[in-house]
């Protein structure tokens, strides 16, 4: 996988944020990209490679089964999901609570499903995005379900490993929880929300979180990820400013 020239990369939910930054370092580094998204999204300079918008729901499962049928990719990453509802229990309404359930879990459920049913080739990598919220002895207490969700996300990923060993596939799967990303639409909401909640202004919670994460370290870390040894990949990595750095 050190050379992705000519290995068709999928990167689900590519249209901004970490999403757009990896399928942006994936051409960067030769791959040609397709970028699944539900709107449009620009990717100027995208570098040696090549990237190709697919307009489309990541959580319907004919998507997933007619991408892969269609690309016959060898790099799958699942970044898709939702914006949490950044409030506490009693201000959550089951459908907001559970928001997280019914977008990036699914998500996750139908890609890794038809990835394991299709089957991509032998030596292919899926990385699927949780959440460093999955790993906080409390959870996410503003954002519903959002940290059980992403432990979900972790935990179905994992479940696609066995099933890959136990079938012989040579398929490596891997999840990534990345911390607060401020610049994202996601970590942005996130990031208001609990300095609001410690009494501090964003810049002065950002600053016991540095370094912060970026699209650009995210992208960087992706690409040395799938260009890594399969026997060198961890189960899981937590994704920081100062990179991957894997879970036992």
């Amino acid at each position: 996988m050190s050379d992705l020239s000519g290995r068709t990369a999928i990167v689900v939910g590519a249209s901004r944020g970490l999403g757009h930054g990896i399928a942006t370092a994936l051409a960067q580094a030769g791959a040609p990209v397709v970028a699944v998204s539900r709107t449009p999204a620009e990717f100027p300079d995208a570098g040696v490679g090549s990237v190709r918008t697919e307009i489309a729901d990541a959580g319907d499962p004919r998507v997933a089964a007619d991408l892969l049928d269609r690309h016959s990719p060898e790099v799958i990453v699942v970044v898709a999901g939702s914006v949490p509802h950044m409030r506490p229990l009693q201000q959550q309404t089951w459908e907001t609570f559970s928001a997280n359930w019914e977008s990036d879990v699914r998500i996750a459920f139908h890609w890794l499903r038809e990835v394991l049913l299709t089957p991509l080739r032998p030596g292919s990598r899926v990385v699927v995005f949780s959440s460093g919220a999955a790993l906080n002895a409390d959870g996410s207490p503003l954002s519903g379900g959002y940290a059980g969700a992403k432990a979900t996300q972790r935990y179905i990923t994992a479940y696609a490993q066995g099933e890959s060993r136990a079938a012989g596939l040579d398929i490596t799967f891997t999840s990534v929880l990345p911390r607060f990303a401020p610049s994202t639409g996601v970590g942005r909401p996130a990031v208001e929300a609990y300095a609001a909640r410690a009494g501090l202004e964003v810049d002065d919670f950002l600053r016991h979180h540095a370094p912060l994460l970026t699209p650009e370290i995210t992208g960087k870390a992706v690409v040395d990820l799938v260009q890594a040894d399969a026997v060198d990949v961890a189960p899981a990595y937590v994704l920081n400013g100062t990179g991957l750095h894997a879970l036992s």
